[in-house]
């Protein structure tokens, strides 16, 4: 891809799915470096400069009843179920695709993505960079389960974090990765500011909320569930298991939710896209250099129960306590963001602190081994 993004190029690619199953690139994948990543994600802004006078708009990428109706198995090539079981089997942290132009998400289309360090700062019994002074380099994207980006909007916004087990932006080896994926409430909320937003590893589902969306809701359920059987949690084990000596045992805690730190400003502005909002956390519009940072506190629980049908879920989770942060120091927003960036997503287990329970084995035989 160019520098900047060609709109031509983003039209044609809004109406192209690309290669949305496991492939070969996928299963070659051997870590990856936070560099590579990083040049990535900054490589095409959809904005040159954010918000600087004569940038284009930014984007929105639609989901609509009728794309997910061409991607379902009556449709062709059963492209939502593919990228539903790549998103679990892939562990790549780049999908270029032999076009270089990446793959469309079917799901949280839009996006923000950012950099900075994941920091455990509390006492804890867990493993992995769940411990206690456990530091990592970490790209986050921040979105919106399908079209709507504007406050004032009925919004389910997710953040989803990828760890490099360094703290060296330059380390040369290749590292294995470990994702993890929050959310607000699967149907919605009203929330204006991200500062109000509670991310969660389980959150509610609050279906009705997705009003004439609701069909949307339903069929990436259906399909989640078909593939991963738990569509509404996706637990923490990667995280747990990053960087833990061999044979050592897993310890994940159950539940995770992220905060924005109290300190952090409150952007005003109506109809304020959320990509937006994000961008005037970190930067002066029009000045490409980072004046602040963004903080998301980091809380954990092993207390918490489900009610409720798949469509209203209901979690009361009690306990809560303050590990650790993850400041943000860069973001942007732009088409590898969008289209070629790609998070694990770990497959459920009965126990998630033993690897023989897990739901999905197919494509995960491949094992990471490091290389230069």
């Amino acid at each position: 891809m160019p520098s900047v993004v060609r709109m031509w190029d983003l039209d044609m690619k809004r109406h192209q799915y690309g290669i949305e199953h496991v492939t070969d690139e996928d299963r070659a994948y051997r870590g990856s470096r936070f560099s590579d990543v990083q040049a990535a994600i900054f490589a095409n802004p959809y904005q040159r400069v954010w918000a600087a006078p004569g940038q284009p708009p930014l984007p929105v990428h639609t989901v609509t009843l009728g794309d997910m109706l061409r991607v379902l198995p009556f449709g062709r090539r059963h492209l939502f179920r593919q990228a539903t079981e790549r998103g679990v089997d892939s562990h790549a942290d780049l999908r270029w695709g032999p076009d270089r132009m990446g793959f469309r998400r079917i799901v949280h289309p839009n996006g923000i993505c950012l950099t900075g360090r994941w920091r455990i700062t509390a006492q804890t019994d867990y493993s992995g960079y769940f411990r206690t002074g456990s530091e990592a380099l970490i790209v986050g994207r921040y979105s919106n389960c399908c079209t709507e980006t504007q406050r004032g909007r009925n919004r389910s916004l997710s953040m989803v974090g990828k760890l490099f087990p360094t703290t060296d932006p330059n380390h040369t080896d290749l590292l294995p990765t470990a994702s993890f994926f929050t959310q607000q409430d699967i149907g919605g909320g009203s929330e204006d500011f991200i500062n109000d937003i509670e991310l969660r590893n389980a959150p509610n589902t609050t279906a009705w909320r997705r009003g004439l969306g609701l069909p949307i809701l339903l069929i990436t359920a259906a399909t989640f569930a078909r593939v991963d059987r738990m569509p509404s949690i996706r637990q923490l084990y990667e995280i747990a298991e990053l960087g833990k000596p061999p044979g050592a045992p897993t310890r994940a805690p159950r539940f995770m939710r992220l905060l924005v730190a109290p300190e952090q400003p409150r952007i005003a502005g109506e109809s304020l896209d959320f990509r937006d909002e994000i961008m005037a956390q970190i930067y002066d519009r029009g000045d490409p250099a980072a004046k602040r940072t963004l903080k998301f506190l980091i809380e954990v629980s092993d207390e918490g129960t489900t009610r409720g049908p798949a469509f209203y879920e209901r979690r009361t989770i009690e306990n809560w306590r303050r590990i650790g942060e993850i400041v943000y120091d860069r973001a942007v927003v732009s088409y590898n963001g969008d289209f070629v960036i790609h998070f694990n997503h770990p497959t459920w287990r009965d126990d998630p602190n033993d690897p023989s329970t897990a739901t999905r084995v197919k494509e995960r035989k491949v094992r990471w081994a490091p290389t230069r």
